[in-house]
């Protein structure tokens, strides 16, 4: 086995920012990439001020602090794309290209180069130059709207929908598309990851059910939407909630003989006239129990039930225990780097910097830069200190 990840090898400049960009990057470190953060002089912040070491999307890679306005630090930056294999930068369009650092120069010095845009709205269109958050990119796409209960306001469902799964990932999907293809043909090119397009893709199911006219009652009257009695969370006996999902007919058979119920009198829930009554007779019975009374009843049965764990119970969960999907790094219990893999495991991700920008000198070094060009750097101030975190 090849210890350190399957990109173990591949080396990503990443321009710091906030948002899902960094996190995008922090999976590139975790599947092995030499990720290495172009930082500036002072702290950029990180959307919400916390000490650098709880800023886990920061873990896995080092930081250099550069003064981008002045141009012999915009040359270092150069020199530093010159010998990566892909870039990320999440800035609003134009930002780049400002400070000299946008797709044509990088890709003058480096034509194999995989240059990696997360934007909410994308690098064009009516609104790319507007500020937005993951709940407007969520809002546009239509998904927003299906998420909640019935006769209530849209719920937002963390951030974790449009910044990370419709931004940060579809950006990774991009750039290892773009980074086989380069390696394959020599050419490197432009992904232009947005928001609004990954969440709209990751709708495509939804939609097919939308137009079929199998999911397309109001918000929280549908099948995977809280609607159906099969379908949802509910509250037990001591306050907990129990998470119901059997689906199937087969499944929901199991459930329903698990709690007591014969499921050939109970009420049809193929029928949706069946729903409310059915949605009664389950909450009444599950609330008579307490939530670890009813995961113990249902072990090993395929009744589709799983406790709603909080953070903090999370990863001493059995099952998440046995499979480390949780890990301990720096005294912080955090996810572990996934998916897995046979020949190529990935390995323990270091912790973020306390200092950002502290290795800098030596992050020079190792990728190359002449010793007289990062005197000069230090002499003119474009090589910053190391960035001091809060806290």
């Amino acid at each position: 086995m090849a210890e350190g990840g399957p990109l173990r090898g591949i080396r990503i400049v990443e321009m710091v920012g906030i948002g899902p960009a960094p996190f995008a990057a922090m999976i590139l470190a975790d599947l092995g990439a030499e990720v290495i953060r172009i930082d500036r002089p002072t702290p950029s912040g990180n959307g919400i001020p916390r000490p650098p070491r709880f800023d886990l999307v920061a873990r896995g890679r080092r930081a250099v602090t550069l003064d981008l306005k002045r141009p012999e630090a915009v040359a270092c930056a150069l020199d530093l794309v010159a010998a990566a294999d892909g870039l990320i930068e999440g800035f609003r369009p134009g930002v780049m290209e400002r400070l000299g650092l946008g797709p044509e120069p990088c890709r003058v010095r480096n034509p194999r180069l995989v240059y990696g845009r997360l934007t909410g709205w994308g690098q064009d269109g009516p609104l790319a130059l507007r500020a937005g958050h993951d709940l407007n990119y969520l809002a546009l796409t239509g998904v927003l709207d299906m998420i909640g209960r019935a006769g209530e306001p849209p719920v937002p469902p963390l951030n974790l929908v449009a910044d990370y799964a419709g931004g940060s990932l579809m950006l990774v999907a991009g750039l290892l598309a773009a980074l086989v293809r380069a390696q394959r043909t020599g050419e490197g090119q432009v992904v232009d990851a947005a928001m609004v397009d990954g969440v709209a893709l990751l709708a495509t199911a939804m939609t097919g059910l939308h137009a079929s006219g199998l999911h397309n009652g109001p918000r929280g009257t549908n099948l995977l939407d809280g609607g159906a009695p099969f379908y949802d969370v509910y509250r037990c006996a001591d306050g907990e909630y129990l998470s119901v999902a059997p689906i199937e007919v087969k499944f929901r058979a199991i459930f329903l003989k698990g709690l007591g119920f014969d499921p050939a009198s109970f009420p049809d829930m193929n029928d949706q006239a069946s729903w409310p009554q059915a949605r009664h007779l389950i909450g009444a019975r599950l609330a008579e129990r307490p939530r670890d009374e009813w995961c113990a009843l249902f072990d090993g049965q395929d009744a589709c039930v799983a406790p709603v764990l909080s953070p903090r119970e999370a990863p001493d969960h059995p099952h998440n225990a046995a499979r480390r999907t949780h890990v301990l790094i720096d005294g912080i219990v955090q996810p572990a780097p996934a998916p897995r893999f046979a020949m190529t495991p990935t390995q323990l991700p270091l912790p973020p910097e306390n200092d950002p920008g502290a290795d800098g000198v030596e992050i020079l070094e190792d990728w190359g830069i002449a010793t007289a060009q990062i005197k000069k750097l230090i002499d003119t101030g474009a090589l910053g200190p190391a960035v001091k975190g809060e806290g």
